[in-house]
């Protein structure tokens, strides 16, 4: 058994909530150390994103099981999503407002169960990757999981909807280090290019980090970094603990993982500082049918969420702005 000291840190997630409704860390959550940065309950943390904004229906049939979703960066007002399990291995390519501007095939891909979508560096400078995450396995029955990795291609926000495939795909292969996970987050740290796979589980996510180079001929590596626990917030077994999404900001200094009840925010004040040293807060947040899909917008402004179709109707777009600019 791995001493404490090699253990992954253990998040300052654990929380209780006050009489009057805050959410602090509870004393002893890292590991028997002491809350770093954290504000109690008679400091409380200002709100970071306002009320829900409805952007517009999602009116393609073809995006029916939204599942994953990132801004670009290089195409100002476009938005990348794909499906969840079932579909072809495609990603779709929308506006601000949910219409559809393109269907992009990944060549020589497969789409057994992808999860998210990611979007930052890789191996040639300047160009902007999208990461799909082929990392969904509910029965934990697979050996092996991976994430394709493509150069992000040009995407007009007016352009009319176009059908093109999208080659020079990298299937970057890997394997847990203690058997087959379910996970549905992908993350990219775009400072560093590192990414990041969230399991999702009830009683505690583990974060991996996969350390670039990733090359496709070579197995990443993983390593555990944090273990989330947000039992303190929910009671336990609560589905409302199950992380189905995430991103990280294009500054590089905060995150949002999704859960399907509610969305948390951590923030960090450098490339090298961890973001889980701290308890996240809770955001404005409206669940959704099954919402397991969020991402930053490209400024960094307001977050953007899609679920699948509830009930066979045109799933909707809703944004989430940010009160205050940082």
């Amino acid at each position: 058994m791995p001493s404490d000291e090699a253990a992954p840190r253990r998040a300052v997630a654990v929380a209780a909530a006050d009489r009057r409704g805050g959410l602090y860390p509870s004393a002893g959550a890292l590991d028997g150390a002491p809350p770093v940065g954290v504000a109690g309950p008679e400091t409380p943390l200002p709100p970071v994103f306002g009320a829900r904004e409805d952007r517009g229906l999602i009116e393609a049939e073809a995006i029916d099981e939204a599942s994953g979703l990132v801004a670009s960066r290089r195409n100002p007002g476009v938005l990348w999503v794909h499906n969840d399990s079932g579909d072809a291995p495609r990603l779709f390519a929308i506006d601000t407002h949910g219409q559809l501007l393109g269907t992009y095939y990944l060549a020589g891909a497969q789409a057994r169960d992808w999860e998210d979508l990611a979007l930052g560096p890789g191996p040639e400078a300047g160009v902007d990757y999208l990461y799909v995450g082929e990392i969904g396995d509910n029965l934990r029955q697979y050996p092996e999981a991976l994430i394709y990795r493509v150069p992000e291609p040009v995407v007009e926000a007016g352009q009319a909807a176009v059908v093109d495939t999208l080659h020079g795909v990298a299937a970057l292969r890997f394997r847990y280090p203690d058997g087959p996970e379910n996970a549905e987050a992908l993350l990219c740290d775009p400072l560093n290019g590192d990414l990041y796979v969230v399991t999702k589980q009830v009683d505690e996510a583990v974060v991996y980090r996969i350390p670039p180079p990733h090359t496709p001929s070579t197995p990443l590596t993983l390593e555990a970094v944090a273990r989330l626990d947000l039992a303190g917030f929910d009671p336990p077994q609560s589905p409302n603990q199950l992380i189905v999404a995430g991103d990280i900001a294009p500054s590089g200094l905060e995150l949002l993982l999704k859960t399907y009840g509610y969305v948390y925010y951590w923030s960090r004040t450098g490339a090298v500082a961890s973001f889980f040293d701290a308890a996240p807060q809770r955001v404005p947040y409206v669940p959704e049918p099954q919402g397991e899909a969020l991402a930053w917008a490209a400024d960094g402004q307001g977050y953007f969420t899609v679920s699948e179709e509830p009930r066979g109707l045109p799933a909707h777009l809703y944004f989430y702005p940010r009160r205050a600019a940082r």
